[in-house]
């Protein structure tokens, strides 16, 4: 592993377990292996290797999304997969998507160091907002109101959809990030929730 790439894992690992602010770039180095003036040659300050970080998760979640047809900052390229699909497949797609923000270890690291930070600094609380809760909200809204207008979903507010569609889904995110023991138990509820919603508003 080169040493820019092992800077970018051991910063993300302190983030998330101490908090952005509370990590120096002697920290790093030191988890590294190297002294603070060899980081430096790789990056210039700690803001840049967050944002190094964040674009790297930011692949890495668009590159797993793309395998299962979702691009969450582009509802338009999903239309067509979602007016024709099924119960099982959707509940498989959104399992898919939640295993993978649990399991991979950079995505799953980069949320809990982001989890932490949204109470202590007002930018990162706006990215996590951003990131977690307005991005996905404006996907789904988007995705339901191409959905409605093509006969698919019954005719209510998208907007509102959205809102009930996502909310259950971020809780048991949350809860299985707090409580990973519990995992089993909120897929199964997550799957619950997924088929009810595919019940109630799916009328094609």
């Amino acid at each position: 592993m080169d040493t820019k790439h092992k800077i970018l894992l051991e910063s993300l690992r302190l983030f998330s377990q101490r908090g952005y602010d509370a990590v120096s770039v002697e920290q790093i180095a030191t988890a590294v292996g190297i002294k603070a003036p060899s980081l430096y040659k790789h990056y210039k300050s700690k803001q840049e290797i967050f944002n190094a970080i964040f674009e790297e998760t930011a692949r890495r979640y668009e590159d797993f999304t793309d395998t299962i047809s979702v691009h969450v900052t582009d509802s338009e390229q999903d239309i067509t997969v979602f007016e024709k699909i099924t119960a099982d497949d959707l509940v498989q797609k959104v399992k898919s998507l939640i295993e993978y923000s649990l399991h991979d270890e950079y995505v799953s690291r980069f949320r809990r160091m982001m989890t932490i930070e949204q109470f202590r600094s007002p930018e990162l609380s706006e990215l996590y907002s951003r990131r977690y809760v307005n991005q996905i909200h404006d996907y789904h809204s988007g995705l339901f109101s191409k959905m409605i207008a093509a006969g698919v979903l019954a005719d209510e507010d998208p907007v509102i959809l959205a809102m009930m569609y996502d909310a259950p889904i971020l809780v048991m995110l949350g809860e299985c990030d707090r409580h990973p023991e519990k995992e089993e138990e909120y897929m199964k509820k997550l799957e619950e929730h997924i088929r009810l919603f595919y019940r109630t508003f799916n009328i094609k």
